[in-house]
């Protein structure tokens, strides 16, 4: 299969960009904590990638995910975060502040949005997210699309 090596808005070339995806059914991912700050995104950790805009037309922004679980060896499913408050909307969940952003902002998580971030688009690792509010967010997910928790 021969990949495709242009460079879209975000300035990753297009087989490595962040996409969103329809999310699986509940048997086809597994949300998983696994961090460990090592250059990777692994799940529970907070990183920044360039996250395409709903209308998919090459504009986008850098922003954080939380990555929830491995899609592939080169791929892992994530959800995005938010400094914009969302009181009392469904589809987010309040995380508070974290060391992913600079300015200590509140954050939302959206759970109805699902990404699929390859590791060569990933721009940074923010931080690890305690296992605490990662069991919030994964209950959550499990709530809304039946995926399991677990190793």
């Amino acid at each position: 299969m021969q990949t495709d090596a242009r460079s879209l808005g975000s300035g990753v070339r297009a087989d490595v960009e962040t996409v969103e995806i329809e999310p699986p059914g509940p048997r086809a991912l597994r949300i998983t904590y696994t961090p460990s700050i090592d250059g990777d995104p692994d799940a529970g950790e907070i990183v920044w990638t360039w996250v395409p805009y709903a209308e998919r037309d090459g504009r986008g922004k850098d922003r954080p995910v939380l990555v929830i679980g491995r899609q592939s060896a080169e791929r892992v499913y994530a959800v995005r975060l938010t400094s914009r408050a969302h009181e009392g909307d469904r589809d987010f969940l309040a995380l508070g502040s974290g060391p992913w952003d600079a300015q200590g902002r509140p954050s939302w998580i959206d759970i109805e949005q699902l990404y699929s971030v390859h590791v060569d688009g990933m721009r940074r690792e923010a931080s690890a997210l305690d296992l605490d509010r990662f069991v919030r967010v994964a209950d959550a997910l499990h709530r809304r699309y039946g995926w399991e928790a677990g190793a």
